[in-house]
């Protein structure tokens, strides 16, 4: 359990959240959820959003705090009660490609409904910073887990406001305080809203600032309806998003947390439905626009990997969109040469969605320091384009390690093994992954770990043995360079994990997506794997194969190269369809047109299209037509 000591330097980040292990990270998020739900916040929402949590994203994807509804409050200790209606959290983006992202989700769904993209309408509100809450009308429920929550109905019969003097039983809002009346008011006495707004739920009587914010109507419960709104189709959302963000913020006189998005249109909400956190159809936008000039200190050179040595600007403490910040990515030597980045020079700073802040230029320039040896193994650099590179790659300490560390944090199934630990491990002896999982609780505990640290270790391997995960996750795992994760769900999709350290580079090239270059050098980092992969596998792990391309040839099939339409419900998952298609080297379009070769129908189809094929002498196919020619020897 952390110290209240460690907790204090974790939050005034005298501890950055780089240094942390991953336990360490995930239990401070947990403290820090629970304060801020519980209306103590010790860090600020822009560094929960922006600092801890996208970390303990990027390490630990599949932990389940990550994964539930975050409870509303646990300081309450009457029985949970059901709520009429789940209320879930909402899912974030941090810019526009990820809304855009979000959008084409959309799009998805409802090409498998057969819903007209043009008949989609999104709202927009703002997403206030308060506690959620949902008024039935006779009772106050908090939000507590999403399905069960505390009858709060007390702050009713205590006064509380509907706002806009409406009527109660609207459902879901949050309980807030007006901005303006927070800052001429309590600020002085409070220092967030969040800290105020407990007051106002907790069963203790309320003390002369509550009464006093509730009798100026300052102190009010809002629902999500009645909050001032954008509508539109989706090509004015697009074309206006940043008008549209813009107005929304500025809409409400309460403490606002970004940007709320969903879709209106009650059988595509349907259709999307929800996961155990989130609801499909709802996206919450929220921005991190500031921007600082601040002076440089040092560069530090660090290691990565793959042996490139990538610049860490120490800078002087500044604030920035609600965190200090200390240090900076430099990208590469290149920059740092030709943009004069070293000590004493002046940087223009930004923060959005990224725990190491971005540096967008150099302000003022200094003299640059380019080391000329690794500072992790004293190997002599070498440049690679911009790149700094240190190519001692099997004994480079730094390279090592940071190898391992991947491996961990691309598996995803594994707790326990952040940068702390695999240091202490490589100091006895360890240089490879394989070596870890050869090693018991009798030997960890000789190499200093405590009797239970090791226990769980050793619990934390068993488990990514037995986890089932896909191949292509593992593969990803030994970072082959242009072996991302994608890549290689793509190359598995073509030969099998077993196959695929045989291949040749023109075998590797020959799949749709992989350049000659990519796949020599695919080819030769697979060989470098072999052995390490080898003796893991040997082991046991629980991996889930990808379904390989099996019904043609791509340079044989009739589709190559042919632009297909697919329209009406099909017997798979049209999806899934569009997916084969594409691995087969077929353009997957929307809509008919001139261009398209060929129409495939399935039932409940529209006219529409069928009308325009006609018109432009597109080839109609039925399903099972489309499928016999894929696989003519299908029965």
């Amino acid at each position: 359990m952390l110290s209240t000591k460690k907790i204090l330097e974790i939050s005034s980040q005298q501890l950055l959240v780089q240094d942390l292990s991953d336990s360490d990270l995930l239990e401070f998020c947990k403290f820090a959820n629970e304060s801020y739900r519980n209306g103590n916040p010790i860090i600020s929402d822009e560094n929960y959003d922006f600092i801890f949590i996208p970390e303990l994203a990027k390490r630990l994807p599949r932990n389940p705090f990550l994964q539930k509804v975050e409870n509303e409050s646990t300081g309450f200790a009457e029985e949970k009660i059901k709520l009429p209606e789940k209320m879930l959290s909402t899912d974030k983006a941090y810019n526009w490609l990820e809304v855009n992202k979000w959008l084409e989700r959309i799009e998805k769904y409802s090409t498998e409904i057969n819903y007209l993209l043009t008949n989609i309408q999104i709202k927009g509100t703002a997403k206030l910073d308060g506690f959620a809450g949902y008024d039935d009308g006779n009772k106050l429920y908090t939000r507590g887990d999403g399905n069960k929550g505390s009858d709060i109905s007390r702050v009713f019969e205590r006064g509380l406001g509907v706002f806009n003097n409406s009527e109660r039983g609207q459902g879901p809002g949050e309980i807030v305080i007006k901005r303006s009346y927070f800052e001429k008011y309590l600020s002085s006495h409070f220092e967030f809203p969040r800290n105020f707004q407990a007051s106002l739920i907790k069963e203790k009587e309320l003390d002369s600032f509550a009464i006093d914010a509730i009798s100026a109507k300052a102190a009010l419960f809002v629902p999500f309806n009645q909050l001032p709104q954008w509508l539109g189709n989706i090509d004015e959302f697009r074309s206006q998003f940043l008008d549209i963000v813009s107005q929304l913020e500025h809409g409400v006189d309460f403490d606002i947390d970004g940007v709320v998005f969903e879709i209106v249109n009650p059988e595509l909400k349907k259709h999307m439905g929800s996961n155990r956190k989130f609801h499909r159809w709802q996206i919450a936008f929220k921005e991190n626009k500031e921007k600082a000039q601040v002076r440089v200190l040092s560069i530090t050179a660090q290691v990565g990997r793959t042996g490139k040595i990538t610049p860490v600007a120490e800078l002087e403490p500044t604030q920035l969109s609600g965190a200090t910040i200390y240090r900076a990515t430099g990208h590469h030597y290149g920059l740092v040469k030709d943009q004069g980045l070293g000590a004493g020079s002046v940087i223009e700073l930004t923060r959005s969605g990224l725990v190491i802040p971005k540096i967008n230029k150099v302000l003022k320039t200094a003299d640059v320091d380019i080391p000329t040896n690794c500072p992790s193994c004293g190997y002599k650099l070498s440049w690679d384009s911009d790149f700094l590179m240190c190519f001692n790659h099997e004994m480079c300490p730094d390279q090592i390690t940071g190898k391992i560390i991947y491996f961990f944090r691309i598996l995803a199934n594994n707790d326990g093994f952040g940068q702390a630990t695999i240091q202490k491990l490589y100091a006895e002896g360890i240089r490879q992954v394989s070596d870890i999982y050869l090693l018991n609780e009798a030997k960890l505990i000789s190499m200093g770990f405590g009797e239970k640290t090791s226990h769980n270790l050793i619990n934390q391997l068993t488990r990514s043995r037995k986890e089932s995960i896909e191949d292509w996750r593992f593969l990803a795992s030994f970072g082959v360079q242009r072996l991302g994760m994608g890549n290689c769900e793509n190359l598995l999709r073509n030969y099998s994990i077993e196959q695929i350290f045989h291949l040749s580079v023109e075998d590797i090239s020959n799949i749709d997506g992989f350049a000659e270059i990519t796949a020599e050098l695919i080819f030769d980092g697979l060989t470098l794997i072999k052995p390490q992969y080898e003796a893991l596998i040997s082991g046991g792990f629980e991996l889930e194969k990808t379904s390989l391309n099996t019904l043609i040839n791509q340079s044989t099939n009739p589709f190559n190269s042919k632009k297909i339409v697919f329209t009406g419900t099909m017997s798979e998952s049209r999806a899934l369809l569009q997916k084969q298609a594409k691995a087969l080297g077929a353009n997957v379009g929307k809509s008919v047109s001139s261009k398209t070769d060929f129409l495939i129908i399935g039932e409940n189809i529209g006219q529409s299209k069928i009308k325009d094929a006609k018109t432009h002498q597109v080839e109609i196919l039925t399903e099972a037509e489309y499928l016999k020619l894929l696989n003519p020897n299908q029965i």
